[in-house]
């Protein structure tokens, strides 16, 4: 009998759907789809300069954005959830999920802040000209979507790499990859080689 009610009353039982999976935050200021395709028409494509002379601390960065807390400090605490820090604003608990790989984190020293376009890879496209304070604006903008709290070790394998020799695992990615790239080389006037347009473009025709 009492397996003749168990039976009889499953179906009444409501069914509890799975909790979603987290989706990663995005940067504040990402262009549609149309916005970036605009922008990159109007991107000078140009060979790459001064490779030879690029020094990192030519981008002087983490800066202090307030208090004791830095820009990376700073991201961490936006593109996060329920982030928790100490006195010095270090991140002692949180969850992050890396939108280039889908890699979730719990421990904040798992994480690296990428700089979308690569400090290298903006002075062979025209940083090289720029002002110490310029660099050091761009190496900490908070403003635009130059800065991403992705998984280190995929942040590490892209290294100074552009879309044309290196895009992120997550295939589902790639839009939201070419329009962020996009936007910050059209916002910086940076200039980008033929190869890294093509691939660009290939990536913004994944968009939805």
């Amino acid at each position: 009998m009492r397996r003749v009610l168990v039976a009889i009353l499953l179906p009444l039982i409501p069914l509890i759907p799975a909790p979603a999976e987290a989706a990663p935050l995005i940067p504040p200021g990402m262009p549609t789809a149309a916005e970036a395709l605009t922008e990159l028409n109007l991107i000078p494509v140009a060979a790459e300069e001064h490779a030879d002379s690029y020094d990192r601390r030519l981008f002087p960065h983490w800066s202090t954005v307030s208090g004791a807390c830095n820009t990376r400090e700073e991201v961490l605490k936006r593109d996060g959830r329920d982030v928790v820090v100490d006195a010095q604003c270090a991140a002692v608990s949180g969850t992050w999920v890396s939108p280039y790989d889908g890699g979730t984190w719990t421990q904040a020293s798992d994480i690296d802040i990428d700089h979308m376009v690569p400090l290298k890879e903006a002075w062979r496209s025209g940083a090289w000209a720029w002002t110490t304070e310029r660099r050091k604006a761009f190496a900490n903008s908070m403003a635009d979507t130059q800065l991403w709290a992705v998984t280190d070790r995929v942040n590490q394998a892209k290294g100074d790499q552009d879309p044309s020799t290196w895009r992120p695992p997550l295939a589902s990615f790639y839009c939201d990859y070419a329009r962020s790239w996009t936007d910050v080389k059209h916002d910086w006037g940076l200039t980008m080689q033929p190869a890294e347009r093509n691939a660009l473009t290939q990536m913004l025709a994944t968009c939805t």
